[in-house]
Order: C-alpha cells, then sequence, then structure tokens
C-alpha cells in the first residue's frame, strides 16, 4: 500500500489530520504512523487508536495492511515534543 493512500483514508475520516507513514519493512504491509489531529484532544489513547483502526479496517481485513504502529497526538502536543 501506498503512504499517500494511508493518508487519503485517514484523513476521509479525520480531515484535520497531519500523518507520517514509515514503511518498517519495504513491502507496503508493515506501517508506523503519526496521526496528528485536533479530534483527539480529550480522548482516551484506546479511542484515539480505534479510530484509526476503523478507518483503515478494509486494508487491515483484507491484510493489505498487515502491521500497524499506530501513534496519536493533538497538533498541541506534536509542537512541544
Amino acid at each position: 500500500m501506498h503512504p499517500d493512500d494511508i493518508r487519503a483514508i485517514i484523513r476521509a475520516a479525520l480531515p484535520d489530520a497531519e500523518l507520517q507513514c514509515q514503511d518498517l519493512t519495504g513491502t507496503r504491509d508493515h506501517w508506523q504512523i503519526d496521526v496528528i489531529s485536533d479530534h483527539f484532544e480529550g480522548q482516551r489513547l484506546l479511542a484515539q487508536h480505534r479510530v484509526v483502526k476503523d478507518a483503515l479496517a478494509a486494508q487491515l481485513a483484507d491484510r493489505t495492511i498487515h502491521a500497524l504502529s499506530i501513534k496519536t497526538w493533538t497538533h498541541a502536543r506534536w509542537a512541544a515534543r
């Protein structure tokens, strides 16, 4: 899967999202992604990750994405890191 496709899918669910995608193995099915969105403000980490996994549910189900590591941030937390 191309990182631009991942970005487009997640931005459909989180229009303000900024993303950094890293292909961990070179096979485009193992990804580490950082998702930055103010939608995460006030949400628990599990809820934040669920939004991202729900957006990518079809790709996870058909194994287009085999492994996914997610880090979620608000814009303020991202800037302060």
